[in-house]
């Protein structure tokens, strides 16, 4: 994900524009984010179940989880009044997971088939 943060708005500056590819650097960011607080609010969560680790409190969890969806709205917000082209970008930079996941299943793919299985 993070390589794909870097090349992707690189490659959308040259094609797009400066507007688009600065939308797609901060969709990519607020991705690369959500990514990662996502994994913590499930980890905590799981932790919270299960009862092993240190414990964290039920509001700590919900408020990070909610939080993340601010971010978002405030960065297409803020995206939609700079320009229409920036916030194309962003969303489309929202997507870094699936398109990361989507090279990952083209690899295993590939990986699987070089070796004949």
């Amino acid at each position: 994900m993070t390589i794909l943060a870097l090349v992707v708005p690189t490659l959308a500056w040259l094609r797009f524009g400066g507007r688009t590819a600065l939308g797609l650097a901060c969709g990519c960011l607020i991705a690369l984010f959500n990514f990662v607080w996502l994994k913590r609010a499930v980890e905590a969560l799981a932790d919270r179940v299960v009862g092993s680790g240190k414990a964290q409190s039920g509001k700590g969890i919900v408020t990070r989880f909610l939080l993340r969806y601010v971010l978002m709205g405030v960065g297409a917000y803020g995206m939609l009044t700079v320009s229409p082209a920036s916030l194309y970008g962003l969303l489309a930079g929202l997507f870094l997971p699936v398109v990361a996941i989507a090279c990952e299943a083209a690899y295993e793919l590939y990986v699987a088939l070089a070796r004949g299985l």
